[in-house]
């Protein structure tokens, strides 16, 4: 546990980020109450603790951050103490936020040794920086500059973000934000259940006799959203989980049918489904797709190393994806992507370069680099001590051994996000070939177009005009989603109502 005091409320989910970034298997508590802290203290000695005060100016001082580290003793040493401090400005909240991360970084970076590749950036879009300076027409060394002063990125990063964003903006030029939209279906099923997801999906044996009513209630929200968004174009369609093709070949063909029925798809540029699980995948599901003209797919083998897929719960072969992937490829499919995860438990260097090597025999449209996550609702975290025999590792090493095949595959980096707690704090990179790109991805990501979701557990953003961006959520329990549909088409309508 890791224990920081504020003497003033202000940017405690910053503090908490940076901190968590550094130490992502530590628990990390932040508060301005003393007594709290201490009580915590009191019942589990902290890994260190970290003072955090805000000083306004006096007699015509500058305002000031004063940071102050306190480590306990052990093994006979002597306890620590690390200070760091930076003058601010109170009164401009986005560079004091910015100032006292960079000073957080640095205290934290010579504590530990360790050098983020990101510094300072936590949020899931830094690409959006990128972005945004490449549409005010500043240059790719001012952008560079601003990134090395502004959050201590490193060079191969924001080099890393400034290509990608230049590739996102090429392809986004296509795109209708004006009169277009998205569209996303949640099929929430699996074979079974990962150890590291946290996704809203249920094993399908479990819940086979509530899939028909499901899709009654998608059904009924699908001809909502094809209602009122009837003078809107359909950009992309993306059916995600879960893994669709848990669905029985009848249950696909159903739910395809009625997405054509409902939307006009002649302005449709991309329409992905998720087949996901490669034991999920078979001749006569791949036919249906194929009939309902789906021209982008996933077939994820997640690690090609049999071993680590025992372990995290996937209950299919290495033969399996093989398999499928030249299954998908006899019945015409020419845009196939594969997830890859870094991070998985008793993965090293070597077990990622096989399986890098195995993906390369195939090469596969697009690939996907994950570095591995784990969130509060994984079974790896829930449940840490069935996992503590094996090392979970993700480095720069690894990394770059990952985009070296990418680009020998001739896969260009062009969409890229981060999450909490991500091994080695880097990044999740889509690769693809040139023409196949995942649009739906860079739309979600970069969030400049509506994308209406439905399904237990979606959420729909809707973005204006001048950038503002609301949200709906769905519940993502199956049973409260089937009897709740009313109140999710309601949801919708507030959000919609004058799209």
């Amino acid at each position: 546990m890791i224990t920081v005091c504020l003497n003033k409320a202000d940017f405690e989910y910053d503090i908490h980020s940076l901190v968590k970034a550094f130490y992502a298997g530590e628990d990390v508590k932040v508060f301005t109450d003393q007594e709290k802290i201490r009580s915590l203290e009191q019942q589990i000695d902290p890994s260190f603790h970290l003072d955090v005060f805000y000083r306004d100016g006096e007699h015509g001082q500058a305002d000031r951050i004063e940071l102050i580290l306190r480590c306990p003793p052990e093994d006979g040493k002597e306890s620590q103490v690390v200070k760091w401090g930076t003058e601010a400005d109170f009164s401009d909240r986005k560079e004091t936020k910015n100032r006292l991360k960079r000073c957080l970084y640095r205290l934290l970076s010579d504590y530990t040794g360790t050098v983020l590749p990101w510094g300072t950036l936590t949020g899931i879009r830094p690409v959006k920086i990128s972005m945004s300076m490449l549409e005010e027409g500043r240059s790719e060394e001012e952008i560079r500059s601003y990134m090395a002063d502004a959050y201590l990125v490193s060079e191969q990063k924001t080099d890393l973000g400034i290509e990608i964003a230049k590739r996102e903006m090429e392809l986004l030029e296509k795109m209708d934000y004006q009169d277009g939209f998205s569209l996303y279906v949640g099929i929430p099923f699996c074979p079974s259940i990962c150890s590291y997801c946290s996704f809203s999906s249920s094993p399908i044996g479990g819940w086979k006799d509530k899939v028909e009513g499901y899709l009654d209630a998608l059904e009924h929200e699908i001809d909502f959203i094809a209602q009122i968004c009837a003078k809107r174009k359909l950009n992309t369609i993306y059916i995600g989980g879960g893994t669709p093709t848990t669905l029985t070949p009848i249950q696909l063909g159903r739910l395809f049918q009625k997405i054509r029925q409902s939307f006009d798809l002649t302005n449709l540029a991309e329409y992905t489904v998720e087949a996901g699980r490669p034991d999920s995948i078979t001749r006569d599901k791949l036919k249906v797709l194929k009939k309902h003209e789906i021209n982008r797919i996933s077939i994820n083998p997640q690690t090609m190393k049999q071993e680590t897929l025992n372990i995290i719960g996937r209950r299919h072969t290495t033969n399996q994806t093989i398999e499928a992937f030249w299954l998908a490829r006899e019945l015409g499919f020419d845009n196939i992507n594969m997830d890859l995860i870094l991070g998985l438990p008793g993965e090293g260097i070597e077990d990622v370069e096989h399986t890098m090597q195995s993906i390369k025999a195939l090469s596969p449209d697009s690939l996907t680099i994950h570095s591995l996550a784990i969130k509060r609702a994984a079974k790896f975290k829930m449940f840490p001590e069935e996992y503590q025999e094996f090392s979970m590792i993700n480095n720069w090493e690894i990394v770059d051994l990952t985009a070296r095949y990418a680009r020998e595959l001739e896969l260009l980096p062009y969409y890229l996000y981060r999450q909490k707690n991500m091994a080695g704090n880097f990044e999740n990179v889509g690769y693809a070939k040139t023409g196949k790109e995942g649009l739906y991805n860079i739309l979600m990501m970069e969030e400049k177009q509506t994308i209406v979701a439905c399904g237990a557990g979606s959420v729909s953003k809707r973005v204006y005009p001048d950038g503002r961006i609301e949200r709906s959520e769905n519940v993502k329990d199956v049973s409260q989603y089937i009897e709740r549909i009313g109140e999710m088409i309601e949801r919708k309508k507030h959000l919609l109502c004058d799209c």
